[in-house]
């Protein structure tokens, strides 16, 4: 999996890793049981600090993306809580829809967006 950094982007860098390294589980890059680099190794290989890929990844442990193992380091393990990820989804899509509706976006664009970026992944 390559990982692109946008460093004039205003998303915070840790935040940025995170979401590329759920496209790739999505993409089928990285599957269920690959390790990730380590900490060390990819803040070097992609320019940036410890700390910044530390944060990226407790927060991808914390939302059941992976399991930080001493011996094996970072592994994909993709809890599936379904109840939990549709709430976390519904809280953000409300705002991400009002922002729709303030532009005047409609449903039936929002469908064909969704649509779209579902069927990448298939």
């Amino acid at each position: 999996m390559v990982v692109r950094i946008d460093f004039n982007s205003e998303e915070a860098i840790y935040i940025q890793l995170r979401n590329q390294i759920i496209l790739g589980i999505a993409n089928a890059e990285i599957k269920e049981g690959d390790n990730l680099p380590s900490v060390r190794e990819l803040a070097e290989n992609i320019g940036i600090n410890m700390h910044t890929v530390n944060k990226a990844y407790t927060i991808l442990k914390q939302e059941g993306y992976l399991k930080l193992d001493r011996r094996k380091g970072a592994v994909i393990s993709v809890e599936a809580d379904k109840y939990k990820a549709m709430m976390d989804m519904i809280e953000v899509l409300q705002v991400l829809l009002a922002e729709a509706y303030c532009k005047n976006i409609t449903k039936e664009e929002i469908h064909e967006a969704v649509d779209r970026i579902y069927d990448q992944f298939l």
